[in-house]
This record gives structure tokens, C-alpha cells and sequence, in this order.
């Protein structure tokens, strides 16, 4: 994409930073907090490049901006580190699902529990025979971006139709074992702060997918090993059946 080291560290700045607070970055903060070594009137030049680009946004009432769903997929992409999950982690996870391991529909159900628990975020898993579950509804109260009844409402419209669900799976491209869908890439208007994480899954003949859905600014250096690991374990449980 063409950008210097300065934008790039620019980018990974607004980015960490917006995802802690929810809120604008402006250029005197931003130099204050990280001391990335120029003057507020040189981030605000590199910042209005960078918006020029598509890569932030000024939102009407403040000074400061924003990543864009362009910032945060190169953000992930390119500059994020996964947090590797901790042997008590999985340990945890694997002895709830495990004991839900002898029906289709309860290893789904607890897994969607599960992944929603540890991520702190909506969950939903979905099967081509028309079945969905889904946990963790209490989370979204955690963000602000679902404080927007337009959001929220649109969300718990999708939520009530499965075609709907495997529409928004089936956006994404690539043979990757995880995908991610970050605001218009869901095909939604309201949509632009919301992101999806999720992964495919096989339940015997069936397949199926499972995931989160939260802010766009969610962490996923720590999300996407969670959602990774989850699945592959419901995929493990169901070959041996």
C-alpha cells in the first residue's frame, strides 16, 4: 500500500488506542501517550493523509479520528500479534466442551456458551441443517457501539434469520481456517463498528460455522486464538463420532 514507517506506526497507534477506549485519537494525545518522536502538527499532517487514504475518519463532533474498517483489517493483517492461549485456557475450555461431547446439538450449545464466556462477546454457531445457537447476548451491553438502537436493532434482526446468518458467513473469501468480516464487509449500512470472527465447522455430514460478533475495535490478537481453538476442538469431538 505504499505507506512509511511513520504512517504504518501511526496506524498501529490509532488502532491500539481506539480499541482501549472507543474513543477519537487526536494528535496531541497521541504524541503525549506513545512519544512517537514528531509534533502534534506533523501527526496532524500524516493523520489527514492518512484519512485522505481511507485509513481514518473525523467524526463531526470531535478533533480526533478513527480507524476505518480498511485501518483495522490492515492492522490485522499485517501488524497484529496473537496472544497464544495459556495451558490453563485450554484446559478449561476443553473440560466444559468435552462433557457435552455425546449430542450434536448440546456441543454446540455449550460451545457457543464457551467461546461467548471467553471473549466476552455475542456468539453464534450455525448448521446447514437449519439449526443456530447462540450465547453471550449480555456482552454487547459492554460496548458502546451497540448503545446505537440502530445497530442493536439491525443485530438482533439477523440473529432472528439463519439465512440471513449464512448470507454474512458466506461473504467470506479465501481458504483461511478463520475469517474476519470488519464493518461494510458484512453487507449490513449500520453495520460500519461491528465485526465478525468466525470459523467453519463440521458436525458429521453437516457443516456449519461458529464465531463472535462484536465492536470492530474487539481484541483479536486475544479473540481469534479463542475462536480458533473452540472450533477446531468441536471439529475433533465430531470425527470420532
Amino acid at each position: 500500500m505504499d505507506l512509511t514507517d511513520r504512517q504504518i506506526n501511526i496506524i498501529k497507534t490509532i488502532v491500539e488506542e481506539f480499541t482501549q477506549t472507543a474513543q477519537p485519537v487526536g494528535s496531541v494525545s497521541l504524541e503525549n501517550k506513545y512519544r512517537l518522536g514528531v509534533s502534534p502538527a506533523t501527526l496532524r499532517n500524516e493523520m489527514a493523509v492518512l484519512e485522505e487514504r481511507g485509513f481514518l475518519t473525523q467524526p463531526h463532533t470531535s478533533s480526533g479520528r478513527v480507524p476505518t474498517s480498511m485501518a483495522i483489517k490492515f492492522y490485522i493483517n499485517e501488524l497484529m500479534k496473537e496472544k497464544e492461549l495459556s495451558v490453563a485456557e485450554e484446559v478449561n475450555v476443553k473440560s466444559r466442551v468435552w462433557d457435552h461431547r455425546f449430542s450434536h446439538e448440546d456441543l454446540l450449545r455449550e460451545a457457543t456458551r464457551v467461546l461467548a464466556d471467553r471473549t466476552k462477546a455475542l456468539c453464534v454457531a450455525t448448521t446447514d441443517s437449519g439449526h443456530s445457537y447462540q450465547a453471550g447476548f449480555g456482552y454487547l451491553l459492554n460496548s458502546v457501539e451497540f448503545e446505537n438502537l440502530e445497530i442493536t436493532r439491525e443485530l438482533l434482526f439477523l440473529l432472528d434469520s439463519q439465512q440471513r446468518l449464512i448470507e454474512i458467513f458466506s461473504r467470506a473469501a479465501g481458504n483461511s481456517p478463520i475469517h474476519i468480516l470488519v464493518g461494510n464487509e458484512l453487507g449490513i449500512g449500520s453495520f460500519e463498528p461491528v465485526s465478525c470472527v468466525f470459523a467453519e465447522i463440521r458436525i458429521g455430514d453437516r457443516r456449519g460455522n461458529l464465531g463472535i460478533i462484536g465492536p470492530s475495535r474487539q481484541e483479536y490478537g486475544r479473540n481469534i486464538p479463542f475462536v480458533r481453538y473452540v472450533a477446531n476442538l468441536v471439529n475433533q469431538i465430531a470425527q470420532e463420532w
